[in-house]
């Protein structure tokens, strides 16, 4: 009898501990809702150390996940990346716990946080010092704990220091929203469903983004070989042979990078950032702004000016847009300003630094780092392009002109695909609000469910 009072108090205890007072609720939920902090909702593991002598074998039984892999995930949230296993014997070797089947694997160091990636596993594994996993409770379905994370911004958590991190106690003082087992159920079916139509129509509207993207390739191609001045070289005498392959070092009096100074939220002159290149033009909106006098003449944009993005995601490093001067600006940090000579026109150079042969070079040369790659100026420098007259340049930038502008249907297909991920972000929203019509309100209240979970944990 003592023995059952005691574990009665100390599960009355845990409870306390475990709701989220009414001043420090982020919002109002259902009323047979409760808000409790994570930490009482399952088990939060740290990942562990992976010597680099017992990587790369893919033979074992058990996966054992870097950050990398976070990028391996099938559309049900599924980690399938297999570029690492370990066996029984080896995972004892490393001392690393084993993470059951169905935790939430997110990554807690490094750039890696702010991609917000969150992976279930299907099989029993290890992760990474990189990385940590949380495995729900039984009261707590697994899929709803899924979802719920990936709502969440957790680089808002992350230290403001040189290596951002995750701390596990901030993690676990979270506010989680926990309805009723059923409604939670009823919550993930009604997720899915709304998502499985969304990813149909993202599919169609991608697939209308790769055709555009195939014949704009196509066009480029033509553009870089010549094919499409044909006519005009033979209109003005020119021969095919004018045209030859030539370094950007030769063309180029200097590749300069931007401002390293802190922007300010508003002033004057722009400061146009890696998000503000997009497409090949220059995206004018999430803007950040310089009102150093200095910096504002040192780095002042002209039009014409071609800004080439050096250091982002493995993806988008490279990408590169023409500055036509609709706005004051100058250019930060992680960008480049190609000063090129007179023999380069800034339009043409532009379209070159976005064609297929551009980016397979930046593949090429790119230096990767954690989710991070980079290309120096050197490098850039030695890219080597098809250059010809200024005349045709001019000429090709002319027709390409014409050309694309009736293939620009990207820019629309990307804000489609954009919303399309921002309607996602918004159903998460509601269904952890209680409003995607799901909850029944006869249904026993979830602290009870709480209750009798601590009282076993």
């Amino acid at each position: 009898m003592a023995k059952a009072k005691k574990q009665t108090q100390a599960t009355e205890e845990r409870l306390a501990d475990a709701l989220v007072p009414e001043n420090e609720q982020p919002y109002d939920v259902p009323e047979n809702w409760v808000w409790v902090r994570w930490k009482y909702c399952g088990n939060l593991t740290a990942g562990s150390g992976f010597k680099p002598a017992l990587q790369g074998f893919t033979q074992y039984s058990i996966p054992f996940y870097k950050v990398g892999s976070l990028k391996h995930t099938d559309d049900y949230g599924y980690l399938y990346d297999e570029a690492n296993t370990v066996s029984e014997e080896m995972r004892t070797e490393l001392k690393a716990i084993l993470i059951q089947v169905n935790s939430i694997i997110f990554a807690k160091i490094g750039e890696a946080i702010r991609l917000n990636r969150r992976s279930m596993n299907l099989v029993p594994c290890c992760i990474d010092n990189n990385l940590m996993a949380f495995l729900p409770n039984d009261f707590c379905f697994y899929k709803y704990s899924f979802y719920w994370s990936k709502s969440k911004d957790f680089y808002e958590l992350a230290n403001a220091t040189t290596v951002p991190a995750i701390r596990k106690s901030d993690l676990e003082r979270l506010c989680f929203p926990l309805p009723p087992l059923p409604e939670q159920h009823r919550i993930v079916a009604r997720i899915e469903s709304l998502f499985e139509k969304l990813d149909r129509a993202k599919d169609l509207v991608q697939s209308a983004l790769d055709s555009f993207e195939t014949r704009k390739a196509a066009i480029l191609h033509k553009a870089f070989t010549g094919e499409l001045t044909a006519t005009w070289r033979e209109k003005h005498g020119v021969g095919i042979e004018s045209w030859e392959e030539r370094p950007l070092s030769e063309l180029c009096s200097s590749f300069q990078y931007g401002t390293s100074k802190k922007s300010d939220k508003y002033g004057k002159v722009v400061v146009l950032r890696m998000g503000n290149l997009q497409n090949g033009d220059i995206d004018w909106s999430d803007l950040a702004y310089s009102n150093d006098a200095e910096d504002n003449e040192k780095y002042k944009l002209s039009p014409g000016d071609v800004l080439f993005n050096r250091t982002n995601s493995p993806e988008h490093v490279g990408k590169t847009s023409v500055y036509r001067g609709d706005i004051p600006a100058i250019f930060a940090g992680y960008l480049i300003r190609i000063n090129y000579g007179k023999s380069l026109d800034g339009y043409y150079l532009n379209y070159v630094m976005n064609s297929q042969r551009a980016r397979e070079y930046c593949r090429q040369v790119k230096t990767d780092g954690v989710n991070q790659s980079n290309i120096n100026a050197k490098k850039l420098a030695d890219f080597t392009i098809p250059h010809c007259s200024i005349a045709e340049q001019q000429e090709i930038v002319r027709i390409l002109g014409g050309l694309l502008e009736k293939e620009k249907t990207a820019q629309e297909l990307s804000r489609r695909i954009e919303k399309i991920d921002y309607m996602k972000k918004a159903i998460l929203a509601r269904a952890f609000r209680g409003e995607l019509g799901t909850n029944d309100a006869s249904e026993e209240s979830a602290l009870g469910l709480l209750d009798v979970g601590l009282y076993f944990v």
